[in-house]
């Protein structure tokens, strides 16, 4: 799959969709049902009464917040029901889903038995595009780096002089950035950098030539590690609903040499005749790859001549921070720039002006010769695990909502960069046991604590078994809810417990 050859690819049948199927039909005369108000679903909303749709919105919330985003949605016109989002509304045409509703919810059930197709948000965006002269989409997902990788696109299309937006799981919603119209009045955006969750992604209808379903200009996996199983199910229907990014990708699908889950994905992709298979790693590139030469990111794909030419398009120190698992994300980055015919000059320029986002392998402070890391981001062991290969030697702070995740091969791959391990949470004790299991040797200290000053002891445990030259990194390997509002919150508690630790709280 380094090679020039095109995608290898299989013809799926699409469902039937009725008259949705070819959209003649004015949005006037058509009903909608909303599932969900809370962001997506009130910019789905909002999209479809801008186009004189007939819309329910129905939401199992029924709180003081609730009503507040019921009395916005009624004021644009919108009919509002709370309190249930399990009964399918009579008359509707079209089930439109916030995508983190499961899909065994009985509203679902009720629409395919009635026939009425049911869509995301991505997919309604899609098929209100215009149909002429639409900005194409440039598409990313996996199980994690989404958020930086599709950020790094969108600074690279910026710095191409293009009018770009990271949308979908991350920033603008793209129902918004399709609809939004420039001073003229013309489409605000030549290119969108998408960010696609597997939730996302699982709504998307399949694709097949000459339908109107969804496809990307060019499209990234980044990874695949289990994740969401309470949602799909299986790891198989997660990896699966991932692949669906590739479905109809016309340029490029480009894959994470390093994880072979994401080039079967390729393999099993139905894809536009020509589209090439592009692999992205951390070594010298093949024909048709992208990687790293000494400390140069380089491209011998979209070349003259793959077989004997390379671009050179960054230094590995235009990347920050140039974690491996985040020179990896650059080069995914570049790969969907180049698929849409970025220059080599604007990466680099992309790259250098990138910053990453808070809560990402972010610097706290150094604190008597120990490095402080805040990557709350790291919700799961995949996450978790790339960071802690970054540090030679860790102070790990662990624990949190578990998710049904198991950590025996996280813990097993980086006990060797372990100096000790801090662990906090609801469910701290799965990772203790395989700390026990396969690190039996690291120290491990736990905080049952869970009101606020958690945070405070847990950097001071940390900091007790820490040694000049290791770093402390929070990398909780799960969720937050147990204990914060969201990793953002824990994130930011770390590093205020971190900056008390040092006497720094100005």
């Amino acid at each position: 799959m380094t090679d020039e050859r095109p995608v290898p690819g299989h013809r799926a049948t699409a469902p039937d969709l009725g008259a949705f199927d070819h959209l003649d039909a004015p949005w006037g005369e058509l009903s909608a049902c909303v599932v969900g108000a809370g962001i997506s679903g009130a910019s789905a909303a909002r999209a479809l009464r801008e186009l004189g749709a007939r819309v329910v919105v129905v939401d199992g919330a029924d709180d003081e917040h609730a009503r507040s985003r019921a009395a916005d949605l009624t004021a644009i016109g919108a009919t509002v029901r709370l309190g249930d989002d399990t009964t399918l509304p009579d008359g509707v045409d079209v089930v439109v889903t916030s995508p983190g509703m499961r899909p065994d919810a009985p509203l679902f059930a009720a629409a395919a038995k009635a026939g009425i197709p049911v869509w995301g948000d991505v997919e309604l965006a899609w098929r209100v595009r215009p149909r002429e002269g639409a900005a194409p989409w440039l598409a990313i997902t996996g199980t994690n780096g989404k958020t930086t990788t599709v950020r790094m696109l969108a600074s690279i299309l910026a710095a191409a002089g293009l009018r770009a937006e990271a949308v979908g799981n991350v920033g603008t919603p793209v129902l918004d950035a399709v609809l939004a119209r420039d001073e003229r009045g013309g489409q605000a955006y030549d290119v969108l950098a998408l960010e696609l969750s597997s939730f996302q992604l699982h709504w998307l209808s399949p694709w097949q030539e000459g339908s109107r379903a969804p496809r990307m200009r060019a499209a990234a996996v980044l990874n695949i590690a289990p994740d969401h199983l309470d949602w799909h199910g299986s790891p198989e229907a997660y990896a699966a609903d991932k692949g669906r990014i590739f479905a109809g990708a016309e340029v490029a699908c480009v894959y994470n040499l390093a994880d072979p889950a994401t080039e079967e994905l390729v393999r099993e992709a139905d894809v536009t005749e020509g589209c090439r298979a592009i692999g992205f790693g951390l070594g010298a590139p093949g024909p048709s790859g992208f990687g790293v030469v000494e400390d140069l990111l380089v491209d011998r794909a979209f070349v003259a001549d793959p077989r004997t030419e390379a671009a050179e398009l960054a230094q590995v120190a235009d990347v920050v921070p140039a974690a491996p698992h985040n020179v990896a994300n650059a080069l995914a980055a570049a790969a969907l720039a180049r698929a849409y015919g970025v220059d080599p000059e604007a990466v680099r320029e992309g790259l250098r002006a990138f910053r990453p986002d808070a809560h990402r392998i972010a610097h706290v402070a150094t604190v008597e010769d120990v490095t402080y890391i805040d990557d709350s981001k790291a919700t799961n062991g995949h996450a978790a695990a790339a960071s802690l290969a970054a540090y030679p030697s860790t102070v790990w702070i662990a624990g949190g909502l578990a998710k049904g995740a198991s950590f025996d091969e996280l813990v097993a791959g980086a006990r060797d960069h372990l100096r000790g391990v801090v662990l906090l949470g609801a469910d701290r004790a799965v990772i203790r046991d395989a700390l026990a299991r396969h690190a039996p040797d690291v120290p491990v200290s736990e905080v049952d604590a869970t009101d606020t000053g958690a945070m405070d002891l847990v950097v001071r445990k940390a900091a007790e078994l820490a040694r000049p030259g290791d770093t402390v990194l929070l990398a909780p390997a799960c969720a937050s809810m147990d204990m914060f509002s969201n990793y953002g919150a824990r994130g930011d508690a770390f590093a205020e417990a971190v900056h008390r630790l040092s006497g720094d709280v100005s």
